[in-house]
């Protein structure tokens, strides 16, 4: 069963819409401010889906500031999960800045179906990931609600891109110390901090946290399969492509061709991600 991880889909509205979005919510206008930005809606997915052989789908939010926008795409995601069972599965994106009403969206959405919170984007979404206070609210209502938490991350180094941001792996270390015990998981490679794990602290901290390789080939080489293997084990890394910024086969191609043992290969592609998602 291959699982990609991470995904994203938009109301169809939002493509005619897009100005208005943009000037509504800064995590849109930060990542679709330019035209080329690429909007799918569910059909675009599941059509894409069959052409990758991809099993199943996590769709995703992107950290959205604005409350009404939010609630319009949680809806649309969990609208399409009640529509694809095993197919599709969602995720509801909240802002930790909003307080009581973000954990009420979180209720809301788990009560119809939603695995997990996410993705959430401190950097637009004004919050501050490292402030235990700040962040324990929804945080301890994801674990009393059996939700996960998927963060996006970015490198303290390298190249800019739409969306990089100051994520960087010593917040998410703080972070994840924090709250040892939710099931967290670190975007694009957690800005590098599987890296880090060869630190015995840090390897023994990250029991509960899982990697995901959305946006991989804009940011390292192929060699970061085998790199994160051999730091973390197999069982630590989930397929996430980022579509549609990425063609789900571009990085199902890079796991297959990857000199990975086939058990490796079969974890990541979705044995680690079926046993989180209890699919």
């Amino acid at each position: 069963m291959i699982i990609d991880f991470h995904a994203h889909v938009y109301p169809p509205s939002f493509k005619t819409r897009r100005e208005e979005i943009i000037r509504a919510d800064a995590t849109f206008g930060e990542l679709f401010s330019s035209p080329h930005a690429r909007l799918a809606t569910v059909p675009e997915l599941v059509q894409a889906m069959g052409e990758a052989q991809v099993d199943a789908t996590v769709l995703l939010g992107i950290g959205w500031t604005n409350k009404k926008v939010a609630r319009e795409a949680n809806d649309y995601i969990l609208q399409a999960t009640r529509e694809h069972p095993g197919i599709l599965v969602g995720f509801c994106s909240v802002n930790p800045a909003w307080g009581k009403e973000a954990i009420r969206e979180v209720e809301r959405c788990a009560a119809q179906g939603a695995k997990g919170v996410g993705e959430l984007h401190p950097d637009t979404q004004n919050f501050d990931i490292t402030d235990r206070q700040q962040m324990a609210p929804l945080m301890d209502a994801a674990e009393r609600l059996g939700l996960m938490v998927l963060i996006h991350a970015s490198e303290p180094v390298g190249h800019h891109y739409p969306g990089k941001g100051k994520t960087t792996p010593d917040k998410l270390w703080a972070f994840i110390q924090n709250f040892p015990d939710n099931t967290i998981v670190c975007a694009h490679w957690g800005g590098g901090l599987p890296f880090y794990s060869l630190m015995p602290e840090v390897e023994e901290g990250l029991a509960n946290v899982y990697f995901d390789s959305a946006a991989s080939p804009f940011l390292y080489r192929p060699a970061v399969f085998e790199s994160a293997v051999d730091l973390l084990g197999a069982e630590k890394v989930l397929l996430g492509t980022d579509y549609p910024l990425l063609p789900q086969r571009r990085l199902l191609a890079q796991v297959e061709e990857s000199p990975l043992t086939p058990a490796e290969k079969d974890l990541i592609l979705g044995g680690n991600a079926r046993r989180l998602l209890g699919l």
